[in-house]
């Protein structure tokens, strides 16, 4: 079966959006697929989230087409990627999308309904492009490299919080008020932590995932709380969590309310809230870092429910029983690796 993978991130890489980018590039090493990544036209970069759905892509002509065309759309307006290859519907006997950041209703395009069949995050984003568009669509949450990821061996977490993408601007400040200054004990260390766009965001990636390996906890905040600008609001679970969880760190904010946020975190401690008060909150986070011994048995559970859960080639497994495609015949071994790779990290009850 010849696969054709078509994502963003090769030719428009940006820092939020690797964990998505990481979901492309290892389905195009499963299926042994070519990798497209069409360039968006000069000039058309929106300055309004609402206007997304407009973007247009430079032509990729060169690609002969194939059996199976796998979008991985990092928001609904990344369909309309299908128009950098001409005769996209002709080329291709089957075209498939994952869609991350569905809850965007308006940022579907017009070119959804080429699609045979797309998956979106959340059960309560299913409807509407399955009634708008008239093809089948179907849930599948979001996930992490936990096989690349995952922490190998214990290290020192000498870095006390960590804050990265967005955060609520009322806490940031109230913590760096707090934790900056010389009298203080305690490490917070926030975005900007590198670049946001261009080639080294792929370099710096693992930076980040060892400054999380360092760190005891990582903060997290769902997209209702101090939301900033014209960009629509989710209580979907994003990668933060996911890679915060993953590397051992306790996560405390302000957790989604959703169904989402119920299936995926759904073992105790996963997260802490904090007090709506920013400075309540910052006496909760000295507390917690006062009582940093007794919190691990929580990181070992955290790493070992990720591992156990929520590695992309689960949903890689996931999506091809959906689509009815092949299971690519490294996955059920790399699901053993996981398996055992996630029993280094349960813990006696």
């Amino acid at each position: 079966m010849k696969t054709s993978i078509l994502y963003a991130g090769l030719a428009s890489p940006h820092v939020g959006w690797l964990p998505i980018d990481e979901l492309a590039e290892l389905l195009a090493r499963y299926f042994q697929a070519e990798i497209l990544s069409p360039r968006p036209f000069q000039g058309k970069f929106p300055g309004s989230f609402l206007r997304f759905r407009q973007q247009g892509f430079e032509p990729l002509p060169k690609t002969s087409g194939g059996d199976v065309l796998i979008v991985v759309a990092r928001g609904p307006n990344d369909l309309s990627m299908i128009n950098a290859i001409p005769d996209c519907r002709k080329k291709f006997g089957k075209i498939y999308g994952f869609v991350t950041d569905s809850y965007f209703q308006l940022g579907f395009v017009r070119e959804t309904f080429l699609f045979d069949a797309i998956t979106v995050t959340a059960h309560e984003d299913v409807d509407y492009p399955k009634t708008r568009f008239g093809i089948p669509v179907h849930q599948l949450y979001q996930g992490a490299d936990c096989l690349t990821w995952a922490p190998r061996e214990p290290r020192k977490r000498e870095i006390d919080l960590i804050s990265f993408g967005r955060t609520p601007p009322s806490y940031q400040n109230c913590f760096s008020e707090r934790f900056h200054p010389p009298g203080s004990p305690y490490l917070y260390l926030h975005s900007p932590l590198g670049n946001i766009t261009g080639p080294g965001v792929h370099l710096e990636r693992g930076m980040l995932m060892k400054l999380l390996h360092r760190t005891r906890i990582s903060l997290a905040f769902h997209l209702f709380v101090e939301p900033q600008g014209d960009r629509p609001r989710s209580m979907m679970v994003t990668s933060r969590w996911l890679e915060s969880l993953l590397s051992g760190c306790i996560v405390a904010g302000r957790r989604p309310v959703s169904r989402m946020a119920d299936d995926m975190l759904f073992w105790p401690g996963s997260t802490l809230e904090l007090s709506e008060d920013p400075e309540t909150a910052a006496d909760e986070l000295v507390a917690l870092l006062r009582d940093n011994d007794n919190l691990e048995q929580q990181r070992y559970t955290n790493i070992f429910q990720t591992i156990s859960h929520h590695d992309w080639r689960y949903r890689i497994d996931d999506f091809c029983r959906i689509m009815n495609l092949p299971v690519p015949g490294a996955i059920p071994e790399d699901l053993q690796r996981l398996r055992e790779l996630g029993a280094l990290f349960r813990q006696p009850v």
